[in-house]
């Protein structure tokens, strides 16, 4: 497809395989060559360990789901409490199980955009859990703890490096050097440090040079900590439409970053 925008672009998909679905079909939709390398993996927690640490927990007024894989993982576990969404797709998920998000950002899918929402205002004498993977911001657990909630977190899933063969390393390595990779999608801090620390050394200077997109603010910053030429594009929002629109305007500025 001549017409396609991202016709010869090459982009490092670096989600979960399980999640990587959407982007992959995005990006090919536009005629770009998606190129999966997934540097984290979501491992559930065994339900009878959740249920343990759920069950020695104060009823919840309001459960705070921080992802999608929170609400995939912990809706079970936010009986009666009203439901808190971090931004569109936890929403998203929380309605494609068949229940109702009570609470969620106008704008925004962080937790400063959460902690705007008028509900979460006084929440004094109030227990809010917040369920989430191990780990994560300190965030909206302190702001709540200072209006005057007892916070407590329940954590469903672990985030972790998956194992990646040598030969797969050499796939990536292939492809970087040869200019088959021409953005890289990265959803998270975690994300990143994962995918720095399995890259060969010899690509960092070329890691640097390629595009980076993501939805998140806190990934640019850490970015530009270590790389301080580094070229970060802030997508709109999470989704795959909104980070494709991002690579397409990246493309759109600078066509010669395709070969």
């Amino acid at each position: 497809m001549t017409d396609s925008p991202l016709q010869g672009v090459g982009v490092l998909v670096t989600r979960p395989r399980a999640q990587a679905a959407d982007l992959i079909a995005a990006i090919e939709d536009q005629g770009g060559e998606a190129i999966c390398f997934p540097v984290i993996e979501i491992k559930p927690r065994d339900t009878a360990a959740i249920s343990s640490a759920a069950a020695a927990l104060p009823a919840a007024d309001i459960a705070v789901f921080v992802s999608s894989n929170a609400v995939n993982h912990g809706l079970a576990f936010a009986k009666g409490a009203l439901k808190a969404a971090i931004g569109p797709a936890t929403a998203a998920a929380i309605r494609a199980a068949g229940q109702s998000t009570d609470i969620s950002p106008v704008d925004g899918f962080d937790s400063e955009s959460l902690l705007k929402e008028p509900q979460l205002s006084d929440v004094s004498g109030r227990n809010v859990r917040i369920i989430r993977g191990s780990g994560g911001r300190e965030l909206l657990a302190e702001a709540l703890r200072e209006r005057g909630a007892r916070v407590d977190y329940l954590s469903v899933y672990e985030r972790v490096l998956p194992e990646i063969s040598a030969a797969e390393v050499i796939e990536i390595e292939s492809a970087w050097l040869t200019g088959r990779i021409n953005a890289v999608t990265i959803m998270s801090v975690e994300t990143l440090n994962n995918l720095l620390a399995v890259l060969p050394k010899n690509l960092l200077d070329d890691f640097a040079r390629v595009p980076l997109v993501t939805p998140a603010a806190r990934v640019i910053k850490e970015a530009l900590g270590r790389f301080p030429a580094f070229r970060p594009v802030l997508a709109s929002g999470t989704s795959a439409a909104e980070l494709v629109d991002a690579i397409i305007a990246i493309h759109k500025t600078d066509p010669g970053l395709a070969p």
